[in-house]
């Protein structure tokens, strides 16, 4: 049990450093029981407890943003590592990485095109990022592996759950979104206004704090199990006591409360408006920093506590604090109603109530405090102060602080236009944005831009321009979670005896030892005396070779007779068309002809309802290098992906669904299909994956197999972006796949997408694929799918 346990927290010590807002701050691994702040000077600053007495010694201050610096994380130790790393993010967009026992980074991670405003660190080198600019990114290293993309507003607060591949954001667009695999599982909606702050209770619970000033307790499920009330303004941050489930928040009423057992136990005013942030130290002492640029510690135990001389200090510093009625922290402040000194005889019934007195003109404001048994001077209440912003000094706009927002009017009876500024901000390139953005004539640049300084009182702190390209990713970026969930399309189309159905000889499941995993033939033994790896890093694509000419020709001409006038075939066409199945079918030495492939483009562009035998024949045609370099060359591929991807709609045939899926693998036999598909590779594989929630097992191994060829074409190329998307499909589609042949191949996929690259390996831990596949470790038919488990598991 900790010291003094279940006391009341009393001051520590009061550390000056910063002199500017503490921003953020969080407890160190190294050195034990220290912990680092971060502030708008951009610094970073490492404290150590000191041993002698109750303060903290300041390590070192480490340096290497262009601007404010807002938030701070601890990311683990690891091998390389063995004392952690620590992560701060800042208003330049970037990301710095220090090691704790050097000031400059040890490497800059650059992404964001925001302010980034808060970190979270996960197990194996992940770090999660929250920025301004809506999205959130996952890192590995000095990589970005994910982009989160689904909220509308700034992302203020992330957080990464015990439970491996979890990560939870939460927004100013007033949700938290939960996300599994890089792609949104849940939105939890609740809060009011912007949130802020989240915390991590368990496995299967969290907390969320906001500007709406309350705090809920949620089930990662979706429910919210509780909702805390007691701050009066904005609650900036939360942190949670070791092993236990009690927490601690700050915010914009100049208070810190400790909440034990779901209740308010304990309220300590600062002598600063807005308490940014704080954190529990493993002796469970709280940190916090403020906007008087002081970091004060709080602890319960006794021998910790500050000197009586100290602890009077600040309790004068406080009661000299000047308090806004404006911020309405204190309810509705009537002046002429108010009691006298005498009032303050009566004890509180709480800990943390106010009281408000009137003594010689002048309105004071007091609390009670349940452990001194007395009422604490917390400061004077004044009248307005001039100020017309709130309190914090900043201002709101769009969920975003600024210093200033002006309304701007260009014209007397045109709309006005807000103008949002922070003093770090250069004036001209503000009003060239601003005049941008509105799409205002630039003829009033000068004017806008010296609005501005004339009502900054020309505070401008000109900090470098921070504009990059940036280094991870080009254009088409993956963006993970980006499509809504499928709904499930209606019954199997796929019906009759004796009728021509694509794929009904699906690949049977091998019947035991010394057949080719993939085709059922006889190749090697694999059973021999050792076990031997012949599973994965596959080297080549596997495609869907199956054919009955007769039959898909059959259905052709059948469904040719219902086809519209426009869409029919004439009877030389559909001897076009069956020659083409002939010379791609048979190894031949003929060649396709211009007219045959420009007659299977008109047969495959038919209505969906009966284009699933023209599919049939695109599908094996493509085997055919030929047909391949036609479809797949630079002058045609738009088109002919365009149409492949159309039929991957959930809500179509599931024939064509299964049809363009296997074709798709099909383009992977020649080099100009392998081209195309890793160029479109993110657009393909965004589609193909709504494709999951068709319940059909030959759908679900056409996606498997497509997967697997793109993880065969990603383990030839270092491609962290292109093997981040594969994991994140390997791990959506494990969840809901049950046919063990889909399974084997996804197995396959992640072998060959793992071997030989630690950080992909590190990587699909992160994901938590390996307590995802363990299960198939145990499957005893067809022995292939365990074999290959095992060896995947090996890897990771």
């Amino acid at each position: 049990a900790m010291a003094g346990e279940g006391g009341a927290f009393r001051l520590r010590c009061s550390l000056l450093g910063h002199g500017q807002d503490v921003r953020g701050l969080t407890r160190g691994l190294f050195p034990h029981g220290g912990f680092v702040s971060v502030s708008p000077h951009p610094t970073a600053r490492l404290r150590a407890p000191d041993g002698l007495n109750r303060g903290f010694t300041e390590m070192h201050c480490m340096s290497g943003h262009s601007n404010f610096v807002s938030c701070v994380c601890i990311i683990p130790p690891s091998d390389l590592y063995p004392r952690g790393l620590i992560a701060t993010g800042g208003n330049d967009h970037n990301i710095c990485i220090f090691t704790v026992d050097n000031t400059a980074p040890l490497y800059v991670l650059k992404g964001h095109k925001n302010t980034v405003c808060s970190l979270s660190s996960g197990k194996f080198g992940t770090l999660l990022s929250g920025s301004w600019d809506t999205t959130a990114k996952v890192w590995l290293n000095d990589r970005c592996m994910m982009t989160l993309q689904g909220h509308t507003a700034a992302i203020w607060a992330v957080k990464i759950l015990p439970e491996q591949g979890l990560m939870l954001t939460g927004s100013a667009d007033k949700t938290i979104k939960l996300w599994k695999a890089g792609r949104c599982e849940r939105t939890f909606t609740g809060h009011e206004d912007c949130v802020r702050g989240l915390a991590i209770l368990s496995e299967t619970e969290f907390l969320s704090c906001a500007n709406d000033a309350s705090v809920r307790r949620w089930e990662i499920s979706g429910e919210c199990l509780q909702v805390y009330y007691g701050h009066t303004n904005y609650i900036y941050s939360i942190c949670v006591f070791p092993r236990c489930k009690d927490f601690v928040t700050t915010g914009e009423d100049r208070s810190l409360r400790i909440w034990k057992q779901g209740e308010c136990a304990q309220t300590i005013r600062l002598p600063a408006q807005s308490v940014w942030c704080c954190c529990v130290l493993d002796n469970g002492d709280i940190v916090v920093g403020a906007s008087d640029g002081i970091i004060r510690v709080f602890t319960e135990s006794l021998e910790r506590t500050a000197s009586a001389e100290e602890i009077q200090a600040f309790e004068n510093e406080l009661s000299q604090a000047s308090i806004d009625p404006k911020t309405g922290d204190l309810g509705d402040i009537n002046a002429d109603d108010l009691p006298g000194r005498e009032h303050l005889k009566d004890p509180g019934t709480r800990d943390g109530q106010t009281r408000l007195i009137k003594d010689d003109g002048k309105v004071e404001a007091y609390q009670w405090s349940i452990s001194e048994g007395r009422w604490i001077k917390i400061g004077d209440v004044v009248g307005s102060s001039g100020a017309t912003q709130q309190t914090s000094g900043k201002v709101l706009f769009e969920g975003k602080e600024y210093d200033y927002v002006f309304t701007i009017d260009v014209n007397e009876n045109g709309p006005s236009y807000k103008l949002p500024y922070n003093i770090t901000d250069d004036p001209w390139l503000t009003a060239y944005n601003f005049l941008q953005k509105n799409d205002l004539n630039p003829m009033f640049l000068d004017q806008v831009a010296k609005f501005i300084m004339d009502n900054t009182k020309g505070q401008t702190l000109l900090s470098t321009s921070a504009q990059f390209s940036d280094p991870f990713t080009g254009a088409g970026r993956y963006v993970p979670g980006s499509s809504g969930p499928s709904t499930i399309p209606a019954a199997d189309p796929f019906t009759g005896a004796g009728r021509y159905v694509p794929g009904s000889a699906s690949i049977a499941a091998a019947p035991g030892g010394g057949v080719d995993p993939y085709t059922g033939m006889g190749a090697y033994q694999s059973a021999a005396a050792k076990a031997e790896n012949i599973y994965f890093p596959k080297k080549d694509a596997v495609t869907f070779d199956q054919a009955n000419p007769t039959q898909i020709l059959g259905k052709l001409k059948e469904l040719n007779g219902t086809a519209s006038e426009e869409h029919k075939l004439t009877e030389d066409e559909l001897i076009i068309l069956e020659k083409l199945l002939s010379v791609t079918c048979n190894t031949s030495a003929e060649t396709p002809t211009a007219q045959q492939l420009q007659t299977l483009w008109r047969a495959v562009n038919w209505p969906e309802d009966i284009v699933f035998p023209a599919l049939d024949i695109l599908r094996l045609s493509l085997r055919h290098p030929t047909v391949n370099e036609n479809f797949c060359s630079e002058k045609e591929h738009v088109q002919f992906i365009v149409l492949l991807l159309k039929f991957l709609n959930p809500k179509g045939k599931q024939a064509n669904q299964l049809l363009a899926l296997r074709a798709l693998c099909n383009c992977f036999v020649s080099h100009a299909g392998q081209k195309l598909m890793m160029e479109q590779r993110d657009e393909i594989m965004t589609q193909a994956i709504e494709t999951k929630s068709a319940n059909n097992k030959n759908i679900h191994i056409a996606l498997a197999t497509l997967t697997l060829n793109y993880a065969v074409c990603l383990h030839k190329v270092n491609n962290v972006e292109g093997k981040a998307q594969c994991l994140s499909v390997i791990s959506t589609v494990m969840e809901v796949v049950q046919d063990l042949e889909a399974i084997f191949r996804l197995l396959v996929a992640l072998g060959t997408l793992i071997s030989d690259d630690i950080n992909a390996v590190q990587l699909a831990k992160s994901l938590g694929v390996d307590s995802q596949i363990k299960k198939y470790a145990s499957v005893s038919e067809p022995a292939k799918v365990k074999e290959c488990c095992r060896f995947v598991l090996n890897l990771l």
